[in-house]
């Protein structure tokens, strides 16, 4: 299968060397011509996972979107979701057809960049699709080297519209087997382990995390007191998604520390022994803060408004992380109030998202 690869992270340089490995035609855009070009040079990104390292070929590496995605039938962008309205509209000219577009995840970025790209005119029939972690716990090791240190078993997914569910499913699972359908975008989106994981990790170790140049969040920053606030908050999550009518697996994340029932099987300890989450993390400026909580927590948190939900963690972290930040982040961008769908019933909400309109 042709994919697209989206994107410069650690998420995006994964996805093209493994899918490239697994034997699809992968394309990988950069917006950044420059840090790219160790890419096209070598025509390979390096890969390190468990099995060793080895030198993968990328059919093409470029700067120009338009040759990226060009008759691809999968778009796959694990970008973080303050990149998704820039990308939006540099891939929108370029949209044909019967496409899918995959956002590991979302942040409910479906939603948002297909309504993006309508406004700025373009209606090719694109199926956009959610789901709640990226499918690899990765970190860049060099320009155009990856180290994998876990690969995700469970890719539960909303699509967006929900009416192309079948066929975008059927794609992703060519490249991601271990997709399975939960819904629509809203369900993928609060899927999103990012915004229940990471606020009250940064929030309950925003003194070391600005004393030490770096510091393991998931290793010393995880104690007793900042589970039982995650797991409190997931509890809000899981309470939120079942006011909306959606039901189970919700991928609870105290599975993810105690067993092998999460996305990743049992992933902590691997992550911990890997090394690569010792790192230095600003707290104004890192994505766990502009992605995870101003925008996917604020989406949180305003679910939890739209349908009566009593989420006092998630609405206290938003008013802890907006008085670090010097502003009120309960309107961000990815609130219900934002995306003008405050005020919309339950029903009407899941027509929308069913029908695409």
């Amino acid at each position: 299968m042709r994919i697209a690869v989206l994107g410069g992270g650690h998420g995006c340089y994964a996805a093209a060397a493994d899918l490239s490995e697994a034997g699809h035609e992968v394309r990988l855009w950069r917006r950044d011509a420059q840090a790219l070009q160790p890419v096209v040079d070598a025509g390979a990104i390096t890969l390190k996972d468990a099995a060793g390292t080895r030198e993968v070929p990328i059919a093409l590496a470029t700067p120009d979107i338009r040759l990226a995605m060009l008759d691809a039938e999968l778009i796959v962008a694990p970008v973080p979701a303050t990149a998704q309205l820039d990308i939006a509209r540099a891939m929108g000219p370029h949209l044909v057809d019967g496409q899918v577009v995959f956002l590991p995840p979302g942040t409910f970025g479906s939603y948002v960049m297909a309504q993006a790209v309508r406004e700025a005119g373009q209606h090719a029939d694109v199926a956009w699709a959610e789901t709640g972690t990226l499918p690899y716990l990765a970190r860049k090791h060099g320009p155009r080297e990856v180290n994998l240190t876990v690969r995700a078993i469970r890719l539960p997914t909303g699509v967006y519209p929900q009416r192309a569910s079948a066929h975008a499913l059927a794609v992703i699972r060519q490249a991601y087997p271990a997709v399975h359908d939960c819904g629509d975008a809203l369900s993928g989106a609060l899927m999103n382990a990012g915004p229940v994981i990471h606020p009250p990790l940064m929030v309950m170790n925003a003194a070391p995390l600005q004393h030490f140049e770096r510091w393991d969040i998931h290793n010393e920053g995880t104690q007793r007191a900042v589970r039982d606030v995650t797991d409190r908050l997931d509890r809000e999550r899981i309470a939120v998604r079942e006011a909306f009518g959606y039901g189970g697996p919700h991928y609870p994340l105290a599975d993810h520390y105690d067993n092998d029932r999460w996305m990743y099987g049992d992933a902590h300890k691997q992550l911990v022994k890997s090394g690569d989450w010792r790192e230095h993390i600003d707290l104004y400026g890192h994505r766990y803060i502009t992605e995870d909580t101003e925008l996917g927590l604020a989406l949180l948190a305003s679910a939890a408004r739209q349908v009566g939900v009593d989420a006092p963690v998630a609405h206290g972290l938003l008013a802890i992380v907006g008085g670090v930040l010097g502003r009120d982040l309960r309107t961000g961008p990815r609130s219900f109030e934002a995306l003008g769908l405050a005020g919309l019933g339950r029903d009407a909400l899941a027509q929308r998202l069913h029908d695409g309109r």
